[in-house]
Parts: structure tokens; sequence; C-alpha cells
């Protein structure tokens, strides 16, 4: 029996259209959101990412390396079953402009983590294997803790009051000396110090002198990590065939991420079924550019995976090239209707 029956009480997808005036978004698994993710699908705007660890307004904008910004005028609120948006619209609440909403659920008010080396503050949703997790860094080799209880497969790290900070990604299908830019289309790079080659375990990440990760200064982490019939990650290999390769998951796929990380040139790119109800499921966004939403993404979202069908371009099909990926669930797999 799989642990999540109704994924939508932990993460959730809402399309609106933004009114710029108040605009309370609702999702239809009443679950209240700690990190919320924003992208006009119609316009050229940034990625809007706030969690309810920084607090409500405090924007961060995955496809920039700026610092945080102060929009509590914008969105205002983290809700019982949403979140709300308010006049000045930013890139969230534009009249007429309309976005996604993409939610996770994490485990609301942080409380301080001291498994680490450094103290962290640890909003954790162990249930679905992630967490928000704030720290200040101090330039040298640590510790951080994730309140997760399992190892993670996806580490976000962002500086959050430096101007020209990046993005650092660890995952698991790249090597624990590696990591890729969230803003970027760079290849994965070797670089030791981002997470001291050390791979996260069931208690703490592990950080190194780079500033992107551990600068003595606030930082943020997303860590997430694999639940049967909820979320996946991993890599998969592609075949330049029209008839491409099948990526199981073990659930219908409600949000699909990946990267091609083995050279560079590649968006990252997002592909969701509240956009693309219907396959192929070739709506997607892009989470290190300000561009609008896009078609040709051509993968058919099934009930036990994904399975690219007709695409043999480099950014999602290359003969030879290797990508990861990160899922969430629309049904885990035993509960899961044919597309």
């Amino acid at each position: 029996m799989p642990v999540i029956k109704k994924p939508n009480q932990h993460f959730d997808i809402n399309l609106y259209t933004g009114n710029s005036t108040t605009n309370v978004i609702t999702n239809s698994g009443s679950m209240q959101p700690d990190f919320v993710w924003i992208k006009s699908r119609s316009n050229a705007q940034n990625n809007d990412l706030f969690d309810s660890v920084r607090g409500a307004g405090y924007a961060l904008f995955s496809n920039a390396t700026n610092a945080e910004t102060n929009n509590t005028a914008n969105f205002t609120s983290f809700n019982s079953n949403g979140f709300s948006l308010a006049s000045n619209g930013g890139d969230t609440n534009l009249s007429g402009y309309t976005y996604v909403g993409w939610q996770w659920k994490a485990g609301g008010t942080a409380v301080t983590n001291t498994a680490g080396s450094i103290t962290s503050q640890v909003s954790a949703n162990p249930t679905a294997g992630f967490s928000v997790v704030t720290y200040t860094g101090t330039g040298a080799n640590a510790t951080v803790g994730h309140g997760l209880g399992v190892a993670p497969s996806m580490v976000i790290v962002k500086r959050r009051p430096t101007t020209g900070s990046n993005w650092p990604v660890w995952h698991i299908g790249i090597a624990n000396t590696e990591y890729l830019m969230l803003n970027s289309t760079n290849a994965k790079t070797t670089g030791l110090a981002w997470w001291n080659s050390t791979s996260p375990t069931s208690t703490v990440f592990s950080v190194g002198s780079d500033p992107d990760t551990n600068g003595t200064v606030a930082i943020v982490a997303y860590c997430f990590a694999p639940v049967a019939g909820y979320s996946a990650f991993g890599s998969y290999t592609g075949n330049g065939s029209a008839n491409g390769p099948f990526v199981y998951t073990g659930f219908r796929p409600k949000f699909f991420m990946w990267k091609r990380s083995n050279t560079s040139g590649n968006s990252w790119l997002i592909v969701d079924t509240s956009r693309s109800p219907t396959n192929t499921a070739g709506l997607y966004l892009q989470p290190d550019n300000t561009g609008t939403e896009g078609g040709g993404a051509t993968m058919d979202l099934l009930s036990n995976g994904m399975k690219i069908q007709g695409d043999t371009t480099a950014s999602t099909n290359g003969s030879g090239d290797t990508y990861i990926y990160m899922a969430f669930a629309e049904a885990p797999f035993k509960f899961a209707n044919a597309r």
C-alpha cells in the first residue's frame, strides 16, 4: 500500500490568471504549502520561489543570481489551502497574465536542528520527503541538518542576501564531487568545494568552502528524498530515436523536471499534467530563464512513468546523453488511471 494515497495533500499545482488585485489561490488538496514556485506562462517573467521559513513575500528567482527581495506587498500569505497574492503583482499577479503555481508541503513552522556542525532551521515533512532548510554558512567544510530521516536525492541551495550568487544543485544522478546550477544551462561540473565530496546522509548534507553553498551569510536549501509511489529522482540515457526511453517512476507523474547533465547548452525543463492534461505532455517552462511557455517536449506521462515519444532533441533525448530528473505523482501506480 502506498505511504501517500493522495499526493495532492503534499504537492499540488494551480493554474490561474492574474488580476492585479487581491488574488486567493486554492489548491485541490486542502494543504498548506511551505514552498511555492510561481512562473508566468504567457509572459516573460522571473521564476519566483517563496517559502514559509524565509517568510511570505521573500522571493528568490531561480533564473537569476539576484539577492532575495522583499515582496510582501505581492505574495502575502501561505494559507491552509493555498496562498494569497496582492495588487503589487510583480512576477506573480499581473492582470490578464496566466500563471502556474507549483506547491510543496514541508512541516510548517521551522524548528532548530543541531544534527550538523552548522545549526539550521528546518521545516520538514519526512512523510513526503521534503524540507526547507535555512542556515548561516561558515566558509569552511561543514554539515547541515535537513530533518528528513533519510538521505535526500536532490538538494538545491541559494545564498539569500548576495547578488551574483548561483543556485548549486546536487542530485543522485551525479557524483558528490559534481554540481549543476538551477540558473544555468551548463553541464555538471567538478567542484570539490561545493559538497565537500560527500554524499548526503539520513541526517545531514555536506558543504565545502565555496561561497554559493557555505558563504558566511544566510542560505536556504530545498531538500528532496524519494517516497515510493509519490516522488522519484534518477537519471536516464537518451537514444536519439523517435521511440525514446521509458523512465519508471512507480506512479503517474503530475510534475516532471529534467536537465541534460553531461553537456552544456540545454535548459532545465518542466512539464506537468495541469498544463498538459492529455498526452503528449508538450508544454514546458524553464527554471533557468524568464521565457514564456513553449511547446514540443513530446513525452507521455503514463500510469507508471514517463515515455519519450518522437523527441530526438538534445534537450530531452540526445543519443548517449545523460539526463537527471525529479518527478512527483498525480496518483500512485496502484490507483492511477490511463491517460
